[in-house]
Formats: structure tokens, C-alpha cells, sequence
């Protein structure tokens, strides 16, 4: 049996630059399970952004991605998205409980894309 680690509600680590080693370090230590997923979509989006000559997917995969870190980052923010995600996913959408759902993820990630675009330009 492990134990979970005692958080404070503060972050588990600093927030990353959005370099792809930065982002990727980042989310070994906080989601470990998705590095894999990441170099995957990383490698799409590279080649739609060779196809298209635009460097707009590209910012869009560091957009997502730091987002991602940013929510994952807090454990108690991170257990918020992930509960209302599966009850997304099990509820009936006509059921009130399903828009409460819906609501809590757009919050989260509003506010973390906020965050995260406000510690860009203030670099």
C-alpha cells in the first residue's frame, strides 16, 4: 500500500516555460501517465504545422498543454476537473447535475488558460 503525499493546496511544482522540454519535464512530474500521450499529439501537430506553414498549431499544442500542467499542478484542483469530467461522461445530459458538471470543467479551464496566458506576456 503507498500513501498519497500531503499537499498544502499550493503547487506541486513551479509553473514551466512553454518550451516542448519544459512542458514535457513538467507533465512527467505531474501526470505521469500522459508524456507518451503528449509526444504523440506533438508529432501531429508538427506536421500540420509544416503541411500548413504555420506556426498556429504549434502555439495551440503549448496553449493546450500548459493548461493542462497548469490544472495538474494543483492536486486539489486537478481531483475537481477529474470528478466533474466522469460525472460529464455517467450523467444524463438532461439531468441538472450534468450542466453543474459542464460548468465546473469550463471554470477550471478558463481559469487555468487564463493563468497561464497572463505568466506569458509578463515574461
Amino acid at each position: 500500500m503507498t500513501t498519497q503525499p500531503v499537499h498544502d493546496g499550493g503547487a506541486l511544482i513551479p509553473r514551466p516555460d512553454k518550451t516542448f522540454p519544459a512542458l514535457r519535464a513538467a507533465l512527467a512530474q505531474v501526470a505521469p501517465s500522459r508524456p507518451a500521450e503528449m509526444t504523440s499529439e506533438r508529432d501531429t501537430v508538427f506536421t500540420m504545422a509544416t503541411q500548413s506553414n504555420s506556426f498556429g498549431p504549434i502555439a495551440m499544442f503549448q496553449l493546450k498543454w500548459a493548461t493542462v500542467i497548469e490544472i495538474e499542478r494543483f492536486p486539489d484542483v486537478a481531483r475537481r476537473l477529474h470528478a466533474a469530467e466522469h460525472a460529464a461522461q455517467a450523467l444524463d445530459k438532461e439531468d441538472p447535475k450534468w450542466q453543474a458538471a459542464m460548468d465546473e470543467i469550463r471554470e477550471i479551464m478558463q481559469t487555468a488558460r487564463a493563468q497561464v496566458a497572463v505568466c506569458t506576456s509578463s515574461r
